[in-house]
């Protein structure tokens, strides 16, 4: 099979398969129809006949196709199991979407290159074609028809985990819960070694089948659930867009890819929990996740606590919150379970379920981790719901970085040796004004960041004047006496104000410490 799929794979690309050639080929209408469900301008934006008008109806549209339009490929589709030939028509049995990597992938040239080599911002390259994904074909709505053991092929999860995993090129990656192989894919362009894992049978022959199609080498595929396929090793990143469905028990079919059978949120909590074992010092885990928000207890305490069993240095982000009703919505329509006669039975379960345990709603968004022997590891929990510079994974290690600079500022605060540091602003820091036209004080200043997690602080006069000389090469003492003399302030007041304001401005990264000589 991997013969077939190989040939098909340089058959696809000469045709132009490719996410860019499908855009192209569709136009903003029909590909604006397709992304709402609506295949008819599609279907009259297809009808010329074209090697790659044929190949998107078979795979995209999921039409059949008569098997002259696909040229000479009949044979190694069928013996690929990629579609079944009956009546002089080519049906697909499989679904396979072409894949581009994601803005500021590594180049496929920086894998060889040593873990660490380059730092993140090293990597960044422009979006380019990276192969295959062979997955389930889509269900049709309302149907009820989606298969216990389903595999899902890419989508708006799986760019999102690409985004947060971008980072340096590494020696060994894991993709846990690998599904259709998405993440293996977009790993392949970084990592020398990948390794993936799921508990679903069906879904490791898939991806087997994505990185034969896409020709990204070697990939180890390994079944089972959460680290034990892989008890006892070590991995420079771990990636995981993992089962955090959370689904009343008993309540129906299990949807292997999406829910993991374990109560609640308990999947994400052990994986947070564990990832340290199996990563090298240093490494990465970077995963998506949902959490149970309950009843009298803050999410942010709640997953923090996670964090913190963790040992690891960790940035938890909530992305988005939903109540219990919308949440059930959400995964009926994703098994299509709206308008079957099991559907109101269904959403009454989900909302028992969520009832009994005191559930106010369900949070999502990621978490990375980074594996530190530090005895204080730095921990940060937050909702970030505007958009950020993506992508989002590039930002993570200066995150960490400015998360335990802030403590050993702190810490030097309370040694009183916190003012013979230098700080320099952070890149791209702009600062706004904001009162009355005409007033002689601004009612308020921000801080604002133009890149990055585009973040806005509100700051006094202090800061903003600080903000506006520092640049890392005088210490803080003689700037703040400056700015104390230059406001007629009382030079005591400045310094423990700015003892109170500066770990949290440094924590946010509008403030970075230099490192001492």
């Amino acid at each position: 099979m991997s013969d077939h799929l190989r040939r098909l794979g340089a058959a696809f690309e000469r045709a132009g398969y490719t996410v860019e050639g499908v855009r192209a080929l569709l136009g903003p209408v029909a590909g604006g129809a397709l992304a709402r469900d609506e295949v008819v301008p599609a279907l009259r934006a297809t009808g010329g006949g074209s090697p790659l008008e044929a190949l998107t109806r078979l795979f995209w549209l999921q039409v059949p196709v008569p098997v002259p339009a696909v040229g000479g490929l009949a044979d190694d589709l069928a013996a690929a199991g990629l579609v079944e030939v009956s009546a002089g028509e080519a049906r697909a049995l499989l679904r396979v979407q072409p894949l581009e990597s994601v803005a500021g992938e590594a180049n496929a040239g920086n894998a060889a290159n040593a873990a660490g080599v380059a730092g993140e911002a090293d990597v960044l390259g422009p979006v380019r074609h990276i192969g295959y994904v062979v997955s389930d074909l889509k269900a049709v709505p309302g149907s009820g028809t989606v298969r216990s053991d389903h595999v899902v092929g890419a989508g708006g999860a799986s760019a999102a985990l690409a985004r947060l995993a971008v980072h340096s090129p590494v020696d060994n990656a894991l993709d846990l819960g690998t599904g259709s192989g998405v993440q293996a894919l977009h790993l392949a362009g970084r990592a020398r070694r990948i390794t993936a894992t799921d508990v679903n049978p069906r879904a490791l022959r898939l991806a087997a089948m994505s990185v034969a199609l896409s020709g990204a080498g070697d990939v180890e595929l390994l079944e089972g659930p959460l680290l034990e396929p892989v008890a006892r090793r070590r991995f420079d990143l771990i990636v995981s867009n993992p089962p955090f469905v959370i689904a009343p028990p008993g309540s129906g079919t299990r949807y292997v890819y999406r829910e993991s059978g374990l109560p609640g949120d308990d999947f994400c909590r052990r994986l947070v929990t564990e990832a340290r074992d199996a990563l090298t010092e240093g490494g990465h885990c970077r995963l998506l996740a949902n959490w149970l928000q309950v009843r009298g207890v803050p999410w942010e305490e709640r997953v923090g606590a996670w964090a913190e069993e963790s040992g690891c240095d960790a940035w938890v982000v909530r992305r988005d919150v939903q109540d219990p009703a919308e949440y059930a919505e959400l995964w009926l329509r994703d098994s299509c379970e709206v308008g079957t006669p099991e559907y109101r039975e269904r959403y009454g379960a989900w909302l028992d379920h969520f009832e009994r345990h005191d559930v106010t709603g369900v949070g999502y968004g990621w978490i990375a981790l980074r594996r530190t022997d530090s005895a204080r590891p730095a921990v940060r929990v937050e909702e970030l719901r505007h958009p950020v510079e993506e992508p989002a994974g590039a930002h993570v290690g200066g995150i960490l970085d400015r998360l335990a600079e802030a403590e050993e500022f702190s810490t030097a605060c309370g040694q009183g040796v916190a003012f013979a540091r230098r700080l320099r602003t952070a890149a791209g820091i702009v600062q706004e004004q904001i009162g009355p036209p005409g007033a002689e004080d601004p009612e308020r200043i921000l801080l604002r960041q133009t890149a990055r997690l585009r973040r806005v602080a509100g700051v006094g006069t202090v800061e903003a004047a600080l903000a506006g000389v520092c640049d890392g090469t005088i210490a803080l003492d003689p700037l703040l006496e400056a700015i104390a003399q230059l406001m007629a302030l009382d030079p005591d007041q400045v310094r423990a104000h700015a003892e109170a304001v500066l770990p949290e401005l440094i924590a946010d990264g509008f403030f970075e410490l230099v490192p001492e000589d």
